[in-house]
């Protein structure tokens, strides 16, 4: 772990660039509205810790009424038990014997859960879970329309719902029903008509294995851009939203229902970045390239101007066109850069420097960065 690049109490124009950077009074916001949105839809708040790697900010969460957090990975997972939290879901298949070890060890120390798409990879957890002396919560995962991981909706995942149900230190504990795809598609009545249709995956699923016997106690799933659908269908009892706290460039692109791109929440999370260069009156170079940022959903934005525009990243440098705007940087000039996707990038940093009134209030770590 790196020091950290600024310290309790100084300006913000004084702390170390490139730095990831948290306007804690719009974070804070962030979490109120979707803490009370979750009570107001009458589902369960279970955010992804994704998204911040931070047990600190987890907590936060719990705080606020979440029943616990998703992770992807089982270090995530290690992670966030380490640092006080006691319910965490695995939204992952977890199929390497080190690692189901590891987590099978996990659920003696907190609540722990997992997913699963393959009977083989059920028996394995089960073994482990033999072994360790324990009984380890399992859910089917459903592909309701992101293909990537998950058995098919219906008899396929009836099937591996028994078997799970069949295996002694396993208990079968509900559909995980995450449609990733959705998330970001642009319009708005396209984004719902994908969610609902992801709902009615889910449902009949669900109605299916209750039909054979089996209870299933919950539906999971829903993010940032589809939180609000989900729940409309009554099928859905948690919710997994993750970029909410932070936002970012790629969800800020979403449309609201008049065609706007309105979100609701707020860019809280920047890169703050120095000019190193200014080599031309349309151009500058800060020091935040691809070690700094990820451009996999495209390039951050420029705080404050739309006018002005980061265009191109390498390792170390970023660049900015000025365009038509009358704003320009010179060196030594401090830019705050939204991130394009704020998952990677905050796997970036081992530090989140948070402030209020342009003075550092906080210094949270990224205790789960890399963590696999």
């Amino acid at each position: 772990m790196m020091r950290p690049p600024a310290e309790i109490g100084i300006p913000t124009d004084e702390i170390e660039t490139p730095a990831l950077i948290l306007d804690l009074d719009a974070f804070e916001r962030n979490l109120a509205r979707l803490a009370d949105s979750a009570r107001d839809l009458g589902v369960r708040l279970r955010p992804h810790a994704k998204s911040h790697k931070c047990p600190v900010i987890a907590r936060r969460q719990v705080a606020l009424g979440a029943v616990g957090v998703c992770c992807q990975t089982v270090g995530e997972a290690e992670a966030m038990v380490m640092g006080g939290v006691d319910d965490v879901l695995v939204t992952n298949e977890v199929v390497d014997r080190v690692k189901v070890n590891r987590l099978v060890s996990l659920a003696k120390q907190a609540h722990v859960a997992v997913c699963a798409d393959d009977a083989g990879n059920a028996e394995t957890l089960n073994e482990a879970a033999a072994a360790f002396g324990t009984r380890l919560d399992v859910l089917v995962e459903v592909n309701v329309g992101a293909n990537r991981c998950g058995v098919e909706p219906g008899k396929l995942a009836l099937a591996l719902a028994e078997a799970i149900a069949a295996l002694p230190n396993l208990n079968f504990a509900g559909l995980q029903a995450y449609h990733g795809g959705a998330q970001h598609i642009r319009d708005f009545t396209e984004r719902r008509s994908a969610a609902l249709s992801a709902a009615e995956k889910a449902g009949a699923t669900k109605a299916l294995i209750e039909g054979a016997g089996l209870s299933c106690e919950r539906i999971t799933g829903a993010g940032t851009g589809t939180y609000r659908f989900e729940p409309e269908s009554g099928i859905y009892d948690e919710i997994q939203a993750g970029s909410y706290i932070f936002m970012d460039a790629d969800y800020g692109r979403n449309l609201d229902e008049g065609g706007a791109a309105v979100s609701d929440f707020e860019h809280s999370l920047h890169i703050l970045a120095t000019v190193l260069s200014r080599p031309d009156p349309g151009r500058c170079v800060v020091n935040a390239g691809l070690k700094a940022l990820s451009v996999d959903s495209g390039m951050p934005l420029v705080d404050g101007d739309e006018g002005v525009l980061y265009v191109g990243a390498s390792d170390e440098h970023g660049k900015i066109d000025f365009g038509k705007s009358n704003r320009g940087f010179d060196p030594g000039q401090r830019v705050r850069l939204v991130p394009g996707h704020c998952d990677p990038t905050v796997n970036l940093y081992d530090w989140i420097v948070g402030y209020r009134k342009n003075r550092v209030e906080a210094l949270w770590p990224v205790a789960a960065r890399g963590a696999f």
